[in-house]
């Protein structure tokens, strides 16, 4: 069961991790993007919208698949847990507590990468919205 928790500890947190920073790093590719924009160079609104929106789901599909990895993680825990007093045969609080807070930690993590993803991705959604309308009221 050591496999597991090692899986808890570094699969699964790192996965996060992982997600995290693809989630940043293509936000700050998005916001970079926006700024040197020039909307006069697109004709057509569709192939605008379509430049505009490039990679978003990648945030969009961190966003809301972090905390289900995290619950994975928790999941994986309490299992942890479960195993190790049916090991022992009796309940050792200490091992008991260890095993839970493995779990919530994995939780923790999944949400500390969801919220900003969501957030990041609201932000350039709000953004891509902007600059559609200030190209439609330019060429309407």
């Amino acid at each position: 069961m050591d496999g597991l928790k090692s899986l808890i500890e570094y699969g699964i947190i790192g996965l996060l991790g992982l997600m995290s920073v693809m989630a940043v790093a293509v936000a700050l590719e998005r916001f970079r993007y926006f700024r040197g924009l020039r909307l006069e160079t697109f004709a057509d609104r569709r192939l605008l919208e379509l430049a505009l929106t490039r990679r978003l789901h990648l945030i969009a599909t961190v966003g809301s698949n972090a905390p289900y990895v995290g619950l994975l993680g928790t999941v994986f825990g309490i299992m942890l847990t479960f195993y190790t007093m049916g090991q022992t045969g009796m309940v050792d609080s200490a091992r008991i507590m260890t095993g839970l807070a493995l779990s919530l930690k994995a939780t923790a993590a999944g949400l500390l990468v969801a919220i900003p993803a969501v957030v990041l991705y609201n932000l350039l959604l709000r953004r891509v919205k902007e600059l559609l309308l200030t190209w439609e009221a330019h060429h309407g």
